[in-house]
């Protein structure tokens, strides 16, 4: 698990960045919220919309390419 944070000064598109503990363009300590420990990025963005709505995760730190390994299909046979 990874610890996130919101910002909460909007960035130039007047939206709050979900950020990672480590992310390199996470805002200063003053400049920021609490959101608590999450899996990823998208989990915290959840949270985040809650406490703000105009929240959006960091392009440098909370995209991935994770991608299920197991699921249900979307096409069923009988």
């Amino acid at each position: 698990m990874k610890f996130f944070y919101l910002s909460s000064k909007p960035n130039n598109l007047g939206m709050f960045e979900v950020h990672e503990k480590e992310c390199e363009a996470i805002p200063d300590a003053i400049d920021r919220d609490y959101l608590g420990p999450f899996n990823n990025g998208k989990e915290a963005l959840r949270k985040a919309i809650l406490i703000n709505p105009n929240s959006v995760c960091c392009e440098k730190c909370c995209t991935s390419n994770f991608n299920a390994l197991f699921g249900q299909s979307k096409s069923r046979e009988n």
